[in-house]
């Protein structure tokens, strides 16, 4: 999954990103030539509908010019650096540098464009673990240069982190982190970049009965803060529709699913909509189909990356992946493959444009942390993704979801 070039340089602590650092990912539309099991694969994520939390089609539509990391070119500021925590090794770690890669891309227009301000990025290795990342964030928060966290990246780390990251007044901009519970703790510095799972989880349960005509839903779910919280959203709009006796838990490194899949096909459900991470859907949807389970295959922004296809093989073809975060557009997915080699995954738009809202900030001459939470709490702009503007609790006044399968 990652070039050599990475892994040498990738460590638990910190990586500084400079011009020339060569980073290497699959993107949501690359193919799959690796069967994983199933056969031989030509497969790609693709985006089919957006929807609002009742599972109807909306239309997508255009918000405007999205602002340009860039500026006016004028910018003029002492040096200061932006942070990105997430993984960047480990099992889903093309889900955290999916977002260093959209961050790395702003911050590259930014800098050709202003030599006068020159804004560099620290990053941060979790392996989206809240036991990694207890002790990461205390590095953040020492260091007077980093006036900004795009992360973390995973809900677990920024639930066991949001706290001394209110408490040392720095800007967290959250390109993922979906749990609905991260906005009620009364941290004074967070902002999600995208909807919650209260909003992801209902549009994918009313799509899978309203569109898809599925009458019995069996639930998987992990044991992370993003999985139960996902699962708990889904069940509940899916009511009658959702068997809770084929309810099955996993936990986050399980490789073996044979029991799970042993309940499934006894269960015969309609669809199936797993709650967690590529890292084990991948294998789980492989051992479903290898066991004689035909139902449909649903999961959410955990697994919508190209891993997830990669690892599954033919075993991921029809699989229906939700995300409250957008495709990209063809001009942003050029530049961003001109500059890291390959094109864009889940939430890179979303880190991009978090960090374009950074920069704005920087280069309106909020160079310190409570200048720039200020700025980011009465922001309200255009991105490539969505309008962004939030509430008192930091959530966005705008939410989409969209829906994907893998064609």
């Amino acid at each position: 999954m990652l070039s050599s070039t990475w892994r040498s340089r990738s460590t638990r602590g910190v990586l500084v990103l400079g011009a020339a650092a060569a980073l290497v990912l699959t993107g949501c539309s690359d193919k799959s030539s690796d069967g994983g099991g199933g056969g031989s694969s030509n497969l790609s994520i693709q985006p089919v509908v957006q929807l609002d939390t009742e599972g109807k089609a909306v239309a997508a539509g255009s918000t405007g010019t999205a602002a340009n990391p860039a500026g006016d070119g004028q910018a003029k500021c002492a040096p200061v650096t932006l942070a990105m925590a997430g993984p960047l090794t480990g099992g889903n770690a093309a889900l955290g540098i999916n977002v260093l890669m959209g961050v790395k891309l702003a911050l590259d227009e930014h800098n050709k464009a202003n030599p006068g301000c020159q804004v560099s990025v620290k990053s941060f290795d979790t392996e989206g673990k809240p036991q990694i990342a207890t002790q990461v964030i205390p590095t953040i928060v020492s260091d007077p240069n980093i006036v900004g966290l795009i992360g973390p990246t995973f809900s677990g780390e920024t639930k066991a982190t949001g706290q001394i990251l209110s408490e040392n007044n720095m800007p967290t901009l959250t390109a993922s982190a979906t749990n609905p519970t991260l906005t009620t703790n009364g941290w004074r510095t967070f902002f999600r970049g995208l909807g919650n799972d209260n909003s992801q989880g209902p549009a994918v349960a009313n799509y899978l009965v309203k569109d898809k005509g599925a009458k019995k839903i069996c639930v998987v779910v992990d044991n992370t803060d993003y999985g139960t919280g996902l699962a708990q959203a889904f069940t509940t709009a899916g009511g009658s529709a959702v068997d809770q006796s084929c309810t099955v838990n996993v936990k986050e490194g399980d490789k073996d699913f044979s029991a799970a899949v042993s309940k499934l096909a006894a269960a015969k459900p309609d669809a199936i909509f797993y709650s967690g991470y590529y890292a084990e859907s991948a294998p789980f949807v492989q051992q479903l189909r290898s066991g004689g389970v035909n139902a449909i295959f649903a999961s959410a922004d955990g697994s919508n990356d190209p891993e997830f296809v990669r690892q599954a093989g033919a075993s991921s073809k029809d699989a229906l992946l939700s995300c409250p975060c957008s495709p990209a557009p063809e001009k942003f997915a050029s530049a961003y493959k001109a500059l890291n080699g390959q094109a864009p995954g889940v939430y890179s738009v979303e880190g991009y444009d978090l960090a374009t809202i950074l920069l704005k900030g920087i280069d309106s001459g909020k160079t310190t942390r409570a200048d720039l939470v200020e700025f980011v709490r009465n922001y309200d702009g255009t991105g490539v993704a969505r309008q962004y503007k939030w509430g008192p609790t930091g959530e966005l006044a705008n939410v989409q979801v969209w829906m994907y399968e893998v064609k």
